[in-house]
């Protein structure tokens, strides 16, 4: 079996990579959307304010960006991938049970914030691994395809349709047991498929002096370590989109399956399959998005894709028209996450380099987690609770309008878009 170029793994392992690792996160993102399918229900039963839906968005959020650098600038140090990912699918898949468990608002939130401590380390881990197991050619597709094709079609459209009528039938908690089960299957398959990557020298060489480091030092040396990743341009612009985006994001999620069923009056049955049609827009995103990075490069395609999220809020507050339309509007807008996979994955991976990928990763999903995914929905809950719940979708747009006009100032990083670029000014 012939291998891949820029890498000694066959093209079947990298598919084999590319599946597994697809359906592990595509879950996570299914434990992590339940919430948002099953809020309408959850509110009702135990009596929650939008404030409160709000919370239980944000700790989570909290948790995954401070797991999404610390543990991930772990495995980078140590230069293991393989027993993060094992754990985190553990972890989170327990969680999920445990919120089925909740007796309060405090025991939910506990639930939730646990679970993002262990899937915020889950997307660099899994993009460090794939990048690792493909070819040169195909980096920026097979992170979208992971991030974006499994994860919106496992966790925003078959999560909807899956976890409301499991509720409707028996009840929210149920839907809670359901969902961690998939974890812990695909748990024990990574662990047998999947080999470890072999860590670079300069990998190896960071081990060796942390180890000779004191805990003081360590925590002075991450400092810098983040100080250094925020002065580099690509990565304070990416981690500036990242607040944008995932605050567009996450206040749609929470707030979006709310303005359906409150305000715009439609039904369960039906928001929820409305959801379930958007929700493969983001895969459909993902594979434009990265052929089109391929193609023009990543700066075009990252622009674009993020000013496509206005749409969704604008459609909500401002078109009337049965749900097909809205679903159809809904699908265009949502294909915006297809720029996920850039401005968290490939950009600051390109920028850094392999060595530093997970760590630079997982330090633009710590920034957008902390200040777009903890900061804002807890505000624009309670902002929706004084006044109405437009005050959200207002909120949203206008995070997705500063995230297009952000993207603007990146700079370009696929390398066969800049050798072009290079060869025609030496021509």
């Amino acid at each position: 079996m012939s291998e891949n170029k820029g890498t000694k793994f066959p093209r079947g392992y990298e598919l084999t990579v590319l599946l597994l690792l697809g359906l592990a996160y595509g879950f996570a993102y299914f434990d992590r959307m339940s919430m948002t399918f099953l809020g309408p229900a959850v509110q009702a039963d135990m009596g929650l304010s939008n404030e409160q839906l709000g919370w239980l968005g944000s700790g989570l959020s909290l948790t995954w960006a401070l797991g999404a650098y610390f543990v991930g600038r772990w495995s980078d140090l140590i230069g293991r991938r393989k027993p993060f990912l094992i754990a985190a699918l553990v972890i989170f898949s327990f969680c999920s049970m445990m919120s089925g468990l909740a007796w309060s608002f405090g025991s939910l939130l506990a639930s939730r914030i646990v679970m993002g401590a262990a899937e915020g380390p889950f997307l660099p881990i899994c993009l460090a691994i794939m990048v690792a197991a493909s070819a040169e050619s195909r980096k920026g597709l097979n992170a979208g395809i992971v991030q974006n094709v499994f994860g919106s079609i496992i966790g925003t459209a078959l999560a909807p349709i899956v976890l409301v009528r499991i509720a409707e039938a028996y009840d929210w908690r149920m839907a809670f047991f359901l969902a961690g089960v998939p974890g812990l299957i695909l748990a024990a398959i990574i662990w047998r498929k999947i080999s470890e990557p072999e860590p670079d020298p300069a990998t190896v060489a960071a081990r060796k002096s942390a180890a000779s480091l004191g805990i003081g030092a360590l925590v002075m040396r991450e400092l810098r370590e983040m100080r250094s990743l925020m002065a580099t341009r690509n990565i304070l612009l990416c981690a500036i989109v990242s607040i944008f985006g995932v605050g567009t994001v996450v206040i749609g999620s929470i707030f979006m399956p709310l303005y359906l069923d409150g305000p715009r009056g439609i039904a369960p049955a039906t928001w929820s399959n409305i959801m379930a049609t958007i929700g493969f827009s983001p895969a459909a995103g993902a594979v434009l998005a990265g052929l089109l990075s391929e193609r023009v490069g990543r700066k075009p395609a990252l622009v674009l894709f993020v000013s496509l999220m206005m749409i969704a809020p604008a459609t909500l507050l401002w078109v009337q028209g049965p749900a097909p339309m809205l679903a159809a509007l809904l699908f265009v807008s949502w294909m915006g996450l297809g720029s996920f996979p850039l401005f968290m994955g490939i950009i600051p991976a390109e920028t850094l380099g392999r060595v530093r990928a997970a760590t630079a990763m997982g330090a633009v999903v710590a920034v957008g987690e902390i200040f777009g995914g903890f900061a804002l929905p807890p505000i624009t809950g309670r902002l929706a609770d004084s006044y109405s719940l437009d005050v959200a979708l207002y909120v949203q747009l206008g995070l997705a309008a500063l995230g297009g006009l952000v993207a603007l100032f990146v700079a370009e990083t696929n390398p066969r878009i800049l050798a072009r670029k290079t060869e025609g000014m030496a021509a």
